[in-house]
């Protein structure tokens, strides 16, 4: 954009209709970063030019309305994992409804120009997906604003392609190569996504070559986070004996050095590593990937440190040009808990306090029809599953989802049920229908049915099972795309 274009954008309507039409072109392609979902065409989103940079705005403001047969006390995202409750929590036989404006987002793209073959560029994305301790739903709700995405990144004219910052993982599915902001994100409104979606948004440094137009490859060194969860149990063990004195594995945070003192955090030796290939040979988009993860505990003062991992795949096939579309991926592996919805746990505890991964497989399968740039239909199925992985020392056992564990009460009221969870499950299905498009932006409205089950491990007394159905609607304005 030359001087005068800039001058005419503020001192006549003649220049600021030129200089937004030349503005928009510039930044249209940054339009998948607001998280609309996928209509056939690409929407524009507005730019401005601040001196050397380019500034494109994104986001929606969303009010949304969730209903759980079963209380989770939970907003516009579930909890997959332990809040589907058994029969024996009095939670199992209450509803609720609430509405939510949280899931509202802004997002950023700050892009310089090319210098020496090299475009910089930072992005960042920002909800209110978080609590504090003054948060409430009382009187004026007070939650916080929250660090969704935040990164640099910079491309090169050799196909190199560096970012550092937060974003979504390496392991997340990709649309087309392994580009930031082209992830394939579940459509849905649950802000947990969907039970099988792989998927992380963890502070990174990741280095990817875009040999050209059809392979991709691309290496993550990711923050790395234990999920414990309920997978650290014991039976017939003297009380107070596990884990045993002198092992540490996690703390509760520390609020003077900034840390959420409400929560837990293992004791992590290096970063989550992921390497993945993306293919792209002109009919559909195919990715492989290996994940390399440590999982640490300090016994006695003496560091023990074991390792998992696992082996991941997914595909994006456009059945019908522009209008259906199948999806599948997974990952297989141990100690990959993390990476998938359901939140299973990465790891249990031998008897001497050492972590031991447990074995798990997550699973994905999805289609799209978009009949008209206005409708959207989705569905998906999805499942996560772990294997048992216990110690039986003497009388005592310990680990996860022994068949000694006690499950006798999982269908009496507030009796005993450890209830492992062995697997979770989800169908899920829903529409995005943009009734208005134009000069304001656009304006869309969705329904989502999930329907969830949770099978634990057989234990003393049989293997318990709950389900919950979860119903959500959303209205979201979104003024920066036409």
């Amino acid at each position: 954009m030359n001087m005068r274009l800039a001058m005419n954008f503020t001192s006549n309507a003649r220049g600021r209709r030129a200089a937004a039409r030349t503005l928009i072109s510039l930044g249209a392609f940054a339009v998948a970063a607001v998280g609309t979902p996928a209509f056939a065409h690409t929407p524009s989103a507005p730019s401005i030019q601040t001196g050397p940079l380019t500034l494109t705005f994104g986001g929606f403001a969303e009010l949304a309305t969730v209903y759980r047969n079963r209380n989770q006390s939970a907003d516009i995202g579930s909890d997959f994992n332990t809040g589907i409750p058994f029969a024996n929590n009095p939670n199992s036989s209450i509803s609720e409804f609430r509405e939510s404006a949280r899931q509202s987002r802004f997002s950023l793209l700050a892009q310089g120009a090319k210098f020496d073959g090299i475009r910089a560029e930072a992005y960042m994305e920002t909800d209110f997906l978080s609590a504090g301790v003054t948060s409430n739903s009382r009187q004026s709700n007070s939650y916080t604003l929250r660090m969704r995405v935040f990164y640099a990144r910079f491309t090169t004219d050799y196909g190199l392609d560096v970012l550092a910052g937060q974003n979504w993982s390496l392991a997340t599915l990709y649309k087309d190569g392994l580009y930031p902001r082209d992830e394939d994100v579940p459509m849905g409104i649950d802000a947990s996504y969907i039970v099988g979606f792989n998927w992380a948004r963890t502070p990174q440094i990741r280095l990817v070559e875009h040999f050209n137009k059809q392979f991709s490859m691309g290496l993550s060194l990711e923050s790395p986070q234990t999920v414990t969860g309920n997978g650290i149990n014991s039976v017939g063990a003297p009380a107070g004996s596990f884990p045993p004195s002198g092992v540490v594995y996690q703390n509760s945070g520390d609020a003077a050095g900034l840390m959420n003192s409400t929560t837990t955090y293992t004791t992590d030796v290096a970063p989550d590593v992921i390497v993945k290939a993306a293919f792209d040979p002109g009919w559909g988009h195919y990715e492989i990937y290996g994940l390399s993860r440590w999982f640490r505990s300090s016994i006695d003062r003496q560091s023990n440190t074991v390792a998992g991992g696992g082996i991941g795949a997914g595909v994006i096939l456009p059945l019908i040009a522009e209008r259906l579309t199948f999806q599948a991926s997974g990952l297989i592996g141990r100690g990959i808990g993390r990476y998938g919805a359901a939140q299973l746990p990465d790891v249990t505890m031998t008897p001497s306090g050492a972590l031991a991964p447990i074995s798990e497989y997550d699973v994905l399968l999805g289609l799209t029809y978009t009949p008209s740039p206005f409708w959207t239909v989705y569905g998906y199925a999805g499942r996560e599953q772990e294997t048992a992985k216990y110690y039986t020392v003497g009388t005592a056992t310990y680990g996860y989802g022994a068949p000694q564990f006690n499950n006798s009460g999982c269908e009496a009221l507030s009796g005993t049920c450890v209830g492992n969870s062995r697997s979770v499950s989800e169908l899920s299905g829903g529409f995005w229908w943009k009734f208005y498009q134009g000069r304001i932006g656009n304006m869309q409205f969705g329904l989502q049915g999930e329907y969830l089950q949770r099978n634990a491990f057989r234990g003393i007394g049989g293997a318990p099972s709950a389900n919950m159905f979860v119903g959500l609607a959303s209205f979201r304005y979104y003024p920066y795309q036409r």
